[in-house]
């Protein structure tokens, strides 16, 4: 398998701060309302507990990305030396074939703009030998990157419950489970 970045996710470690969104609208100054990367809390049905658990999602830079694929202008590439998904926004028009497509929601639309746009990992920053904004700001490392050709860790899930499940796009993003709650149970 050849290199290709991933966001993984550690919901054990997440404390739901939001710091890795602000990171990215620092980074990026999008308009208002639109948003690359947001911190989810996890539904009661999904996680039925007390304590708090959270998914940082942003784009995910599938191996077989729909977005890059309905483009009628060739707006979106993959990079062959990461696999990251770059959207050119000069060759944008704004049709919303990639907003409509992408189950994920990825691309979002700039209403200023008129056009499309969605999480670039940072890739500026990657070529400067730099963490993307997101995962550089995390306070506990729950943002982490990983290269899927070397990643091996064990308890990482590909589609945890309540994150889609489309093989066919293949999304390059891990994810660690959120911890279980300690049941403590009183002697009678």
């Amino acid at each position: 398998m050849k290199k290709q970045l991933a966001f993984y996710i550690d919901a054990k470690r997440c404390i739901g701060c939001f710091t890795c969104a602000m990171a990215c609208k620092n980074q990026y100054h999008q308009e208002s309302g639109v948003i690359w990367r947001d911190v989810y809390e996890l539904k009661e049905e999904i996680y039925p507990h007390r304590e708090r658990a959270f998914y940082s999602l942003a784009c995910n830079h599938c191996e077989n990305p729909t977005c890059l694929n309905v483009c009628p202008v060739v707006a979106y590439y993959k990079r062959e030396a990461d696999g990251v998904v770059v959207h050119e926004q000069d060759k944008c028009i704004g049709c919303g074939n990639c907003i409509r497509s992408c189950p994920y929601g990825a691309p979002r639309y700039n209403p200023v703009l008129k056009r499309a746009e969605k999480c670039s990992f940072c890739w500026q920053r990657l070529d400067d030998d730099r963490k993307p904004a997101c995962v550089l700001s995390c306070p506990t490392e729950a943002l982490q990157i990983v290269d899927l050709a070397e990643f091996d860790e064990a308890n990482a899930v590909q589609y945890p419950a309540g994150f889609p499940r489309y093989p066919s796009l293949n999304p390059s993003v891990r994810f660690r489970l959120p911890a279980m709650p300690k049941m403590i149970r009183r002697k009678l």
